[in-house]
């Protein structure tokens, strides 16, 4: 296979459209990702399933869920619905493969937020590769999982790639590398872009999300927290760094600008968006392509228990560390609390103020 297909990540919003449309115009977006689950209880505009069906007949659609919720310790009719509403999808159009992000969401109004990491323990990832393994039974194609941006510690951050490694090893699985979630990561905890990169296992990587985030005034004045909020360019930083990930992902498939569709509502942000697209797609084809050797990996039979694993402590701890940010509970209060699956007591305070921060947005009353 040659160079990378790069694309975007769709979206509904008129603006959107308007901004994206002399990309679609020249056929400069090789591949469209769409989060098909934001739009499990919404009917679709006709241009945009126009759109969708379009790239699904050419082979050139990616799904990417957000909601399922990975390492969920309780299965609830919801996961159900959501496989439900899943294979429905997979009736309607045809994805090359799909994606799910890292972490948890157990709050009341789980569609939306973010999802919270969990710690590497034997019984999180007996119960991550449940859940992979179900979604990978719903639709029979590769299931890749995105890092998070947003940790707790630094131990969160050096123990991800091996965590997505070990959760990826027995099934069709692959990652997506998100550079701006690696950003986000050297950011608030001082780690160099490339020392981070170096613990994930790259030959896995099939696809690359790249995106602009925002900074959030730290509460204790000391620094400024990066926050995923796709609604800027991409930093320079990361482009700088993009070549030489390319050149050490072999399996690589494609590259995926994603940016809110409500966010680039000027003409500048618009001119902005089209030269952070032009940028990427100069790196890619300065990139050395035919000297990489992509690897087959075998597909495993999946085998699991007829009856989704669950963890009864997991669940309680996961639903009390919701509340205790919820509720507001003071950084030192959650660093003292004792957890079985969650190391509370290396939480960076910074971090529990703005995950507090982040689930009383989502969920106000």
């Amino acid at each position: 296979m040659g160079k990378p297909l790069l694309g975007l990540s769709m979206m509904a919003e008129a603006e959107f459209l308007s901004a994206v449309l002399p990309l679609l115009q020249s056929n400069s977006i090789e591949v469209l990702e769409w989060s098909f689950d934001t739009f499990y209880n919404t009917e679709e505009p006709d241009w945009l399933s126009d759109l969708l069906n379009f790239y699904s007949e050419n082979n050139r659609l990616i799904g990417h869920g957000v909601y399922y919720s990975l390492f969920d310790a309780r299965w609830t009719k919801r996961q159900e619905l959501w496989l439900q509403k899943l294979k429905e999808e997979f009736h309607k159009r045809k994805y090359n493969h799909i994606t799910e992000h890292f972490g948890f969401m157990n709050t009341e109004n789980f569609h939306q937020g973010v999802p919270l990491p969990v710690s590497l323990h034997s019984k999180t990832l007996a119960i991550g590769k449940d859940r992979l393994y179900r979604l990978q039974d719903a639709v029979q194609v590769p299931v890749g999982i995105e890092n998070l941006a947003f940790s707790f510690s630094l131990d969160d951050v050096l123990e991800q790639g091996v965590f997505l490694d070990k959760l990826t090893d027995d099934t069709d699985g692959f990652l997506i590398l998100d550079l701006h979630n690696i950003y986000c990561q050297s950011c608030n905890f001082e780690v160099q872009m490339q020392d981070i990169i170096k613990l994930y296992p790259l030959d896995k990587v099939k696809e690359i999300h790249l995106s602009g985030g925002s900074w959030q005034e730290s509460a204790y004045g000391k620094k400024w927290v990066r926050r995923d909020t796709h609604d800027d360019v991409i930093p320079e930083d990361i482009l700088s760094v993009l070549p030489s990930v390319l050149s050490q992902c072999r399996n690589l498939e494609y590259i995926i600008i994603e940016r809110l569709g409500h966010t680039i509502n000027t003409e500048e942000k618009k001119k902005s968006f089209l030269d952070d697209f032009a940028k990427v797609k100069m790196l890619i084809d300065s990139s050395d392509w035919h000297a990489q050797n992509k690897e087959n990996r075998n597909r495993k039979e999946i085998q699991f228990p007829e009856h989704p694993l669950e963890d009864r402590i997991l669940h309680e701890e996961q639903t009390l560390l919701t509340k205790l940010l919820f509720d507001n509970v003071e950084p030192e209060s959650v660093n003292h609390h004792t957890f079985q699956y969650f190391k509370t007591e290396k939480w960076d305070p910074e971090m529990i103020i703005t995950a507090r921060n982040i689930i009383k947005k989502w969920n106000p009353y």
